[in-house]
């Protein structure tokens, strides 16, 4: 079952980044030092500042370690209960951080004259003026960023759709040549091309590594039949594979470009490994293929097209978290894809 654009783009995911976290932090500092210089003067303002930074750290880390335990149950919620459930998170970490500072630090925790209730009235008023505050901020990063996702969708879009035709054509020839020789070889191509086009007439979404990497398998079936020995390709892969979703037609085209660099301009053909890696909180797939020769159209151009296309698409859809690099090593260009799991 497809895996939803929700997933792969969430909310959350932001919050996870360090560069997030360090503006937390930097802007909890200065809400410090605004507090602190609201004081009086008869308040011992560096105690007061270092207390107030104590809890308003201790606050925003909590809130985030909250949301960081819960994001499997937000994962399919929508971004409104999202917003509540964060500044219900803050709000409760408020609640937390001040009754354990209260308890540890209680000869030295400057509580207004007024008495404790009224100093925890102030504490959750404080929190949630500076909860709905960060959700009205965080709310036109949000949009900003699905604006931004959606317009690299429909540039890469109107890209692939200048690349499609080539394909199609060389792939109705290939048919065409085993219609009458190999009519079962020609019944399987067709329909790996229906089911690639299929996916890709579905538009940009994200679906399971799996369903991706059978579509990199059709999409190799098909040129192999276009290429004969030619073209080696071996697929390293572990069973089961991993649940993580991808954006569509994200790996595809980066066999695409192994094909056609490595195998298409040299006489001979090549060799193709694609193999996939898991470690603990990052997934690897590993595309090598030999070079083409010196000289040729394929050496001068490289592998650009399909390589930015899905770093792009997957860049944006992990929140900058996936990337898609290239280098070349002992004679052969190695493309390697990273995910978050």
């Amino acid at each position: 079952m497809p895996a939803s654009p929700q997933a792969a783009l969430n909310p959350l995911d932001p919050l996870s980044q360090a560069q997030t976290i360090t503006r937390i932090m930097l802007t909890g500092e200065a809400l410090a030092a605004l507090l602190t210089l609201s004081q009086s003067a008869r308040v011992d303002l560096l105690t007061y500042f270092g207390l107030a930074s104590f809890t308003i750290q201790w606050v925003a880390l909590a809130s985030l370690a909250m949301l960081y335990l819960a994001r499997r149950h937000l994962l399919r919620v929508s971004p409104t209960r999202i917003a509540a459930a964060a500044l219900a998170a803050l709000l409760c970490s408020t609640w937390l951080v001040t009754a354990l500072a209260w308890a540890v630090l209680h000869d030295t925790w400057l509580v207004p004259a007024e008495g404790w209730p009224v100093f925890a009235v102030k504490l959750t008023t404080l929190a949630l003026l500076v909860g709905l505050l960060a959700l009205v901020a965080f709310h036109s990063h949000w949009r900003l960023r699905q604006l931004a996702v959606r317009a690299k969708q429909a540039e890469l879009e109107a890209l692939q759709a200048r690349i499609r035709p080539h394909f199609l054509f060389n792939t109705l020839n290939t048919g065409a040549a085993l219609v009458h020789q190999r009519p079962e070889d020609a019944e399987r191509l067709l329909l790996d091309l229906a089911d690639l086009f299929r996916a890709a007439l579905a538009g940009p979404r994200a679906i399971p590594l799996s369903e991706e990497i059978a579509l990199s398998r059709r999409y190799a079936e098909i040129e192999g039949l276009r290429f004969g020995d030619r073209m080696r390709i071996h697929w390293d892969l572990p069973e089961p594979l991993p649940g993580r979703a991808v954006p569509t037609l994200s790996i595809q085209p980066l066999i695409e470009n192994a094909i056609r660099h490595g195998v298409e301009p040299s006489p001979s053909g090549g060799d193709i490994h694609v193999r996939l890696d898991v470690a603990r909180d990052m997934l690897s797939i590993l595309i090598e293929n030999d070079l083409p020769p010196a000289g040729s159209t394929a050496a001068r151009t490289g592998h650009k097209l399909g390589l930015e296309s899905s770093r792009a698409r997957i860049q944006a859809l992990t929140g900058g978290l996936g990337d898609v690099a290239t280098r070349i090593e002992n004679g052969r260009h190695i493309t390697l894809v990273t995910l978050p799991t």
